[in-house]
Formats: structure tokens, sequence, C-alpha cells
């Protein structure tokens, strides 16, 4: 954050334990802010202006998928890693499918946590290479790397963080295929992790820069190995071969 301390908002409502993520993240140069409840969690996002949101699943009030639907609507760039004690993939599923960058199950390590925040918040404050400026251009889809703004036929397209990372991923690396654990290390920066997480953000991001996000011609699935950016057909013709 060039310096600046990075401010957290912590919304779960274990007191214990909101206590010790405070303790762990001012151990790391952060500001921990603190939410008990659901109900609550999106005044204090306007009050405090968080770099970050921790955000419990189970909340009093509001449950934290539709907190994180919330402040998505509102700031679709905002930065949230998802707490939870549910193991199951459908859960982890359910919170990347409303916008969260990341999750960490309970219990947790403090050491993992916090690998965690700063991967997501270090892939919200991309660097641009010298020389790397130029826009990524396909079609009617402009990615500006430098004002990280996406747009498409015009109209700026609402992306997250991680959304936007992964597209310049595959706009810069046009016709290759890339298996998943692939783009985990290079757009999330993890050697291991669920693969769903990738699933989930590409089926996303389809439904932002396809057409028809349930027949790809852009983003396509190379099935066996994973994903590939096909582009805009030229002078808008049909792309050959399945999608």
């Amino acid at each position: 954050m060039c310096g600046v301390k990075a401010r957290v908002l912590v919304v779960d409502d274990d007191m214990d334990l909101a206590e010790m993520l405070g303790i762990v993240l001012r151990s790391e140069g952060m500001e921990p802010l603190f939410c008990y409840n659901g109900t609550d969690a999106v005044p204090a996002f306007h009050r405090e202006s968080p770099d970050l949101v921790l955000l419990d699943l189970m909340l009093p009030g509001l449950d934290g998928l539709e907190v994180c639907r919330r402040l998505r609507a509102e700031r679709p760039d905002l930065p949230v890693v998802m707490l939870t004690a549910r193991g199951e993939e459908s859960d982890r599923v359910l919170g990347l499918q409303v916008g969260a960058d990341d999750y960490v199950t309970k219990p947790f390590s403090p050491r993992e946590l916090v690998l965690r925040v700063q991967s997501v918040l270090r892939r919200a404050q991309p660097a641009v290479a010298p020389g790397a400026t130029a826009p990524l251009v396909d079609g009617d889809l402009v990615l500006d790397l430098v004002a990280h703004r996406a747009v498409r036929a015009g109209a700026e397209l609402a992306l997250t963080a991680r959304e936007f990372d992964l597209l310049a991923h595959f706009l810069a690396h046009p016709g290759r295929a890339f298996a998943r654990e692939e783009l985990m290390r290079a757009v999330w920066g993890w050697e291991y992790g669920d693969q769903s997480t990738v699933t989930v953000h590409v089926r996303r991001l389809r439904e932002k820069v396809e057409a028809d996000p349930s027949a790809p011609t852009r983003l396509v699935t190379v099935w066996g190995v994973g994903y590939r950016w096909d582009g805009a057909a030229p002078d808008g013709a049909a792309p050959d071969g399945p999608a």
C-alpha cells in the first residue's frame, strides 16, 4: 500500500476471534476495524472506507453472502476475503459466486490468514511495468491497465480486482490454453488451493465479457486442460469450431 497502512474491516460476531484477528493484522502493519453483525456491516463500510473486508459467512442480521452482494453492488473492486466454518465446496463456491476474492476456512492459522489478505491486497493494487501501459484490446473490449478500467462496447464493466487480473492475463496471452493450476499461480499467486476458485471466477468473467455466457466464444473451455482466450471474431464473423 505504498507505506500507508491497509485498513481491514473485520466483520465477525465472535468478538474473541475478532480481537485475535486485530492482533494479527496489527502485527503485520495493517489497521483493523471492527463490526460484529451483518446488519451494521454496510454502514461500517461507508463509515470506515476500508481497503479490504474480512467477512464471516455466518452472521446475525444479514448473512455474509448478502453483505458481500451489497458491498459488491456499491464497490465492485472492493477486496473481500470470506471467513467460514463450513468446509464444504458448495459453501466456498457460493462465497466466490457473490464476489468474494478468497476464503479462509476456520480454524485457520494466523500465518495463512495474513498470506491470503496480503495476496488479495497486492492483487488489488496491480503494478504496471514500464512499457506495458498500452491498453489491451480485443474487438469491442478494452482493458486499461493504468486506469484499472475495463470497457466493452463503450460500457464500463464492473470487475472485481481478481476478475480484472484474470482478464488481463488472458488478453495478454491470446490463443494459449492454461490449466487451472497455472492460472492459480499466475493470477492468485497460489502454489496450491481449491481449483473451483478458478472455475467460479471464469464463470463470473464470462457473464461480463460474453454475448452469451452459456455459449462462450471468447473465453472457451479446453476440455481436459483448462481455459483459453480465443478473442472476438473479426468483423463480427462467427468463430470457427465449438466453444
